[in-house]
């Protein structure tokens, strides 16, 4: 079916004399903070125990603006005769805020969640020089980042989950068969004891 010829300018009409009706409001911003959504992207946050230096946010970074520095330590073996491990350990990790973009890359590829949106906005700085941020306040930001959404109460149970009640279930029973046959043994001996 063929547009009415000007319908598009009447809903644009249509528009305009709806905004001209409303009382225009106006946001005292340093002394009201502003209602954000839930999940709006402020700066990033690092929950630094998560982080095992795999360098896959830095090396996905289209703007190459997260520094990244560790060192290896040896871990001592776990159970005698094993062997030694190394393992990376974090020294720094600083994102520049002046040269990031917000695509949230780094925070999708993060494979061991240490990288999160927070909804803080307020961290200007009067020298470009100091919008690169370390981990000390990275790991500050953490705070501020929101739950996660809940869960669909009718999407299925994740798989690792049921894995996990499924042997929780199971040890469950066996515990509960060890006990019932521990205390049957006491009552055979009694019976058995006097005769």
């Amino acid at each position: 079916m063929a547009p009415i010829p000007g319908s598009g300018l009447a809903k644009g009409l249509a528009v305009t004399l709806r905004t001209m009706t409303r009382r225009s409001v106006t946001a005292q911003y340093p002394d009201a903070q502003p209602e954000l959504p839930p999940r709006s992207r402020g700066v990033i946050a690092l929950f630094e125990e998560n982080c095992t230096v795999c360098m896959l946010c830095a090396r996905e970074c289209p703007d190459w603006c997260i520094y990244i520095d560790s060192h290896k330590e040896t871990v001592p073996a776990a159970a005698p005769g094993g062997r030694e491990r190394s393992r990376n350990v974090l020294d720094r990790f600083a994102i520049d805020f002046s040269l990031c973009m917000y695509c949230g890359i780094c925070i999708e590829v993060c494979p061991f969640d240490a990288l999160f949106w927070s909804p803080e906005f307020e961290y200007a700085e009067t020298d470009i020089l100091e919008l690169t941020h370390e981990r000390d306040k990275l790991r500050e930001w953490m705070w501020t980042v929101p739950e996660p959404p809940a869960l669909d109460p009718r999407a299925e149970e994740p798989k690792e989950i049921a894995a996990a009640r499924k042997a929780a279930d199971k040890a469950a029973a066996a515990q509960a068969a060890a006990e019932a046959a521990a205390a049957e043994a006491p009552d055979a001996q009694q019976q058995e004891g006097p005769q």
